[in-house]
């Protein structure tokens, strides 16, 4: 009975990341920008997490070139790229994304505020994932957005309240956030379709 049980979950869950191309392209995204965060977290880290965070980032490089072989060695074209639709949503999408966070990033670095830099670009990759869910028909997305809209409260809320870096913050909750999700992608979609007999994409 609880393997039913367990199986019945992965069954479900299949259905909450992307298939194909777009799997092996959002496992090597997201362990790439996993690996970014792991990194600007040890920017002003205490010494005892310097080393975690250098072990996620070096699980995230692993992660990333997984999904590069991945999406290589994946038949078809990548949503984004066979939907001109897609393609024009997702490139407005990005282009306010960088827009909008480099803007934010630069008032808050020329008025001295550089501290809170982290704490906007996390809030802002995290809401941009809400369009880009439907855009590119990943339901993973809202809630891996959800959750560095979280991170990025607490960020906010430590820096307020102690003298904890909120880079520190980020870089733990979005680096193993993306690398959870990354690797979610990988293994979950992975076992339903050896399960299930189906090629592997």
């Amino acid at each position: 009975m609880a393997g039913t049980g367990v199986n019945g979950v992965i069954e479900h869950m299949t259905g909450f990341f992307p298939t194909g191309r777009d799997r092996g392209v959002t496992v090597a995204v997201e362990g790439f920008f996993a690996f970014v965060w792991f990194g600007w977290g040890q920017a002003a880290a205490p010494a005892w997490l310097v080393a975690p965070l250098a072990v996620g980032a070096g699980l995230s490089v692993l992660l990333a070139v997984a999904g590069v072989v991945m999406a290589k060695r994946s038949a078809g074209r990548l949503r984004v790229m066979a939907d001109p639709k897609a393609r024009r949503r997702y490139s407005i999408i990005v282009g306010l994304e960088f827009g909008l966070l480099g803007a934010g990033a630069a008032v808050l670095g020329t008025t001295g505020q550089y501290r809170w830099i982290p704490v906007w670009i996390c809030a802002g990759v995290g809401l941009h994932f809400f369009p880009l869910a439907t855009t590119l028909d990943n339901r993973s997305l809202r809630l891996l957005g959800s959750l560095l809209v979280a991170v990025a409260a607490v960020a906010l809320t430590a820096g307020l309240a102690s003298a904890t870096d909120p880079s520190t913050v980020t870089g733990v909750g979005a680096g193993l956030c993306l690398l959870g999700f990354g690797l979610a992608t990988l293994l979950i979609r992975g076992r339903a379709r050896f399960k299930s007999g189906e090629p592997a994409q």
